[in-house]
């Protein structure tokens, strides 16, 4: 057993997203090792979703991240840890961020990746973009975790004929096989995010360091197996070839180079890259994640045991989920 530091004072950027939601309930379910705050811009306080944070004791530091850089130290000062779970589409902003806290003499940083495996250099516009803000870190000195969780269970499941499962969905039908379903890749599920990252940031082993977390390796054939079997339906799915997606990878890179600020255009690149790197050069493994330097959260906390797909898949054919991304639903 590792030893953990003492309590710690946190603060979250991003805490009403999909990923700083779990990771708040992670840190508010260890009260004894956390005082947590949660970083807002003055154009959200009047929010619900920021209001409901108070609600729950949560403490609010307003501040703009691309305001004034002294104001920004002026906020992080006295915090110990920094959590970004910014927006995929925002990740550059972090670099002022790191800057801030390294004057602010922040103890941890903790930047916004969450993703799946893959190596710098042209695999995945959105691993760039982070390996980027990562050496900004790292020129600071400042001290750093970085965590991934591989892809999650809530966007890895097939939709079913009779329609059931589609109250979580983001598409009324997303039955795709990419590269013939063979290509095993890690998964974790996003309520288990929040517990790994408590772990993580008390671990004194996990300093300057990236970590992956996870509970399945598994194959898109076997994740459609699961669904049948669990469902008993039969689906019927649809086939896109490694070719298909390498082309629609390169459409989607030419559309980001013609708008290169676009958020639609952003998105699509974004998915595109994902299903080139985990189903054609089958990036997010375990072993791709040890040879690039990372520490397995599985070892670190066998004590943890994480929800499986099975059990995810459980929740949701017995309708317990709640709805994700509802205003992006197609």
């Amino acid at each position: 057993m590792a030893t953990t530091l003492g309590k710690q004072r946190v603060l979250l950027l991003g805490a009403t997203g999909e990923t700083g939601k779990s990771i708040l309930q992670g840190l508010l379910e260890d009260r004894d090792s956390f005082d947590v705050e949660a970083l807002v811009r003055p154009s959200s306080v009047d929010k619900s979703k920021v209001k409901a944070l108070a609600d729950r004791g949560v403490r609010l530091r307003i501040a703009d991240i691309q305001g004034p850089m002294d104001a920004l130290v002026k906020t992080l000062t006295g915090i110990d840890v920094v959590i970004s779970a910014i927006a995929a589409f925002g990740l550059l902003a972090q670099i002022d961020l790191a800057t801030a806290a390294q004057k602010a003499g922040v103890k941890r940083f903790v930047p916004c990746s969450f993703m799946t495996i893959a190596p710098p250099g042209g695999v995945m516009s959105l691993r760039d973009q982070k390996n980027e803000v990562e050496q900004h870190i790292r020129k600071l000195y400042l001290p750093y975790t970085s965590i991934d969780v591989g892809y999650w269970h809530q966007i890895s499941f097939p939709t079913i004929p009779s329609g059931r499962v589609n109250y979580f969905s983001m598409f009324e039908s997303n039955v795709q096989i990419f590269n013939g379903g063979t290509m095993p890749t890690m998964m974790s599920d996003l309520r288990d995010v929040g517990p790994f990252v408590a772990r993580i940031i008390k671990d004194p082993r996990t300093l300057n360091k990236s970590v992956f977390a996870w509970s399945d390796i598994l194959s898109q054939n076997e994740i459609f197996e699961i669904m049948e079997s669990m469902s008993g339906e039969k689906i019927q799915p649809t086939y896109t070839s490694a070719e298909e997606i390498a082309a629609t990878r390169e459409q989607a890179a030419a559309g980001l180079a013609a708008d290169p600020n676009g958020f639609l255009a952003t998105a699509v690149k974004a998915q595109a890259d994902y299903k080139y790197s985990m189903y054609v050069r089958g990036d997010n493994t375990p072993e791709h994640g040890k040879y690039l330097g990372y520490l397995d959260a599985r070892e670190l906390y066998p004590d943890f045991k994480p929800r499986g797909f099975k059990e995810f898949v459980k929740d949701l054919l017995d309708g317990k989920l709640e709805e994700m991304y509802g205003d992006l639903k197609l």
